[in-house]
């Protein structure tokens, strides 16, 4: 069997002998009307529990966009322009829009990829900045008690509207809705304490009701008061195929449950072997946003077997308290009795490859160089077709029929078993 697994910018293709091959984990088939700009502007006519948002603004209000920044897939220069018409037809200025990337506790964009992120006409035409941490407005405490402090324009805009894509996320149970602001553009002290939650089992993916991490999130946006949203399911290509547009609660839920149709995976059994890219660039820009990938591989490997991660990481590990925590304990099972002490965001997703290396071993196929990898408690290896044939040849010796999964989308597809 040969497919096609992105690393990076590029494409890479793997053979899995036919022996040993289980399957490949792609969307299911649902049926696609519009797609790309074109879908946007359709669910923009056609809202979900809310007037259309031309009917919301009106002229004069000071107009915050929240979109996010470069380590989501979403192709904010395509969601965009049909927003920015809706606004238009309402009267509104572009002076009194602005576009805000949520940054969360990611670092900051050069001016260069923020244009890209929206494309030149949409750069030149309204004003474009990132979130500050620094730079905040307390706006209430949610009943968990985490405190909603919000980037100071998105607080005081007359309007919010908040664009995002919707995938599995494994402790908010999805992407997308409310997410944008609580962590997108918060603080790390409310960001911790949110994410604090995902310790409980109850905080996992495909989970929305009963889910603490979700419904803080959720309770957050309520405080602040988001007005409309736009969110995107993506195709295995990045193509928008479906768009949801509205109330902030109903249309994330329409979208999540069509994102169930498509990306929820059912299998009969586990592998010995996953082998799972995180899809490429932007995902595996850096380890932190790959992990998404290798902890939705943990739902289909067996307890003992190997997962092939396949993940370019060209800008690092991506965050600075997940790197001290992946660099500073000398056993990964020591970042999981750390984190049930103390939780420290950054360091939650640390004990998240650690819970996986509890049941599996590791082979990181990345650009890092080998001796870090080891040192961060992962098996390197500098080729996808080779890592793949080793962890073959290992499962082999422990059960000659072992199978091999590919998930070529990991950080999209969720494995469920039964």
């Amino acid at each position: 069997m040969n497919t096609l697994v992105g690393y990076g910018k590029n494409k890479v293709e793997i053979t899995i002998p036919d022996d040993k091959y289980l399957g490949t984990l792609v969307p299911n088939d649902v049926e696609i009307g519009l797609t790309g700009m074109e879908e946007v502007a359709r669910s923009l006519q056609e809202p979900i529990g809310s007037p259309k948002l031309s009917e919301i603004v009106k002229p004069g209000e000071k107009i915050v966009i929240v979109t996010s920044d470069v380590t989501r897939p979403i192709p904010s220069y395509k969601v965009l322009p049909p927003v920015l018409d809706e606004l238009a037809a309402a009267g509104c200025s572009d002076d009194d829009i602005t576009v805000v990337f949520a940054l969360g506790s990611h670092g900051g964009h050069s001016e260069e990829r923020k244009r890209s992120l929206v494309g030149d006409a949409i750069y030149d035409r309204v004003k474009c900045i990132d979130s500050d941490m620094g730079d905040v407005k307390r706006m209430g405490v949610t009943s968990k008690g985490t405190p909603v402090d919000i980037f100071t324009p998105v607080a005081e805009a007359d309007r919010v509207i908040c664009l995002g894509n919707i995938e599995y996320h494994y402790f908010a149970g999805y992407s997308g809705g409310a997410k944008a602001l609580m962590p997108g553009v918060s603080t790390r002290d409310a960001i911790q304490n949110n994410h604090s939650r995902m310790v409980m089992p109850e905080a996992c993916a495909g989970r929305l009701e009963g889910n603490p991490v979700r419904e803080d999130i959720e309770e957050a946006g309520a405080i602040v008061g988001i007005d409309f949203i736009v969110n995107v399911v993506l195709n295995e290509k990045k193509e928008i195929i479906k768009s949801f547009a509205g109330d902030s609660i109903k249309a994330h839920r329409e979208g999540c449950r069509f994102l169930d149709s498509f990306y929820a995976i059912k299998l009969q059994e586990k592998a010995d072997v996953v082998v799972v890219s995180a899809g490429g660039f932007p995902k595996d820009i850096n380890m932190y946003q790959a992990q998404k990938a290798l902890d939705n591989a943990k739902h289909a490997v067996k307890d003992g077997g190997i997962i092939v991660w396949i993940a370019e990481c060209s800008e690092g590990l991506g965050e600075k308290h997940f790197e001290q925590w992946m660099t500073g304990h000398d056993k990964a099972s020591d970042m999981i009795s750390h984190i049930k002490r103390e939780f420290i965001l950054g360091g939650h997703k640390a004990a998240a490859i650690a819970l996986v290396l509890e049941r599996a071993r590791i082979i990181l196929v990345s650009g890092f160089d080998p001796d870090f990898v080891r040192s961060v408690h992962l098996e390197p290896h500098s080729d996808v077709q080779g890592a793949i044939d080793e962890a073959i040849a290992e499962m082999s010796k422990v059960n000659p029929g072992c199978k091999v999964l590919v998930m070529p989308y990991g950080g999209s597809t969720l494995p469920r078993v039964g």
